[in-house]
């Protein structure tokens, strides 16, 4: 193998299309994220990794909480838009957003979302420019039936982009080469 980085290599790693929402205060916030995944299974333990400068990661630290919920492949691009593409320190995304605590008291969304996860920090870690939470899923449910919305089909099918902290951030200028 040539010491060459091909950045389109990066488009063959799967991924989904998440919300990680956490709770502050009495306050929810929430954002898309891609990078989310279960790193054990007794106990079961999921990784999501979010940038340093988003308000969802100010939660997830403060509270040591978060949920996932998977986004299913039917989601409109508004919804989507909703969260990831504005800031939650100007609006309040679940506003007219149907939605409910797990055990941990982080919110998941009901719409457009095919399963949600609930977990508690158990682990940090900081990446440059995102930090790592690990967390120990203490509640898990089934919202509807339908298939997960992958990343592949976010900007094949819906053509969507990639936000500017997200970790697949690169894959917008790829894109256009």
């Amino acid at each position: 193998m040539e010491n060459v980085l091909d950045l389109k290599a990066l488009f063959h790693l799967s991924y989904g299309i998440y919300i990680v929402g956490s709770r502050r205060d009495g306050v929810y916030n929430g954002q898309i994220a891609n990078a989310v995944m279960q790193i054990t299974a007794d106990p079961i333990c999921v990784a999501t990794c979010l940038h340093k400068n988003n308000l969802t990661t100010e939660f997830v630290r403060d509270s040591g909480v978060f949920s996932v919920s998977v986004l299913g492949q039917d989601v409109p691009m508004t919804f989507i838009g909703q969260f990831g593409f504005k800031c939650g320190r100007n609006l309040d995304k679940f506003c007219n957003v149907q939605h409910r605590e797990g055990p941990t008291g982080a919110p998941y969304v009901m719409d457009w979302t095919v399963s949600a996860l609930d977990a508690r920090v158990i682990s940090t870690l900081d990446v440059h420019t995102h930090i790592m939470f690990v967390g120990e899923v203490v509640g898990a449910a089934v919202i509807r039936e339908g298939s997960p919305l992958t990343y592949a089909d976010y900007h094949h099918v819906k053509k969507g982009k990639s936000h500017q902290y997200s970790p697949t951030s690169i894959f917008n200028k790829v894109k256009n080469l």
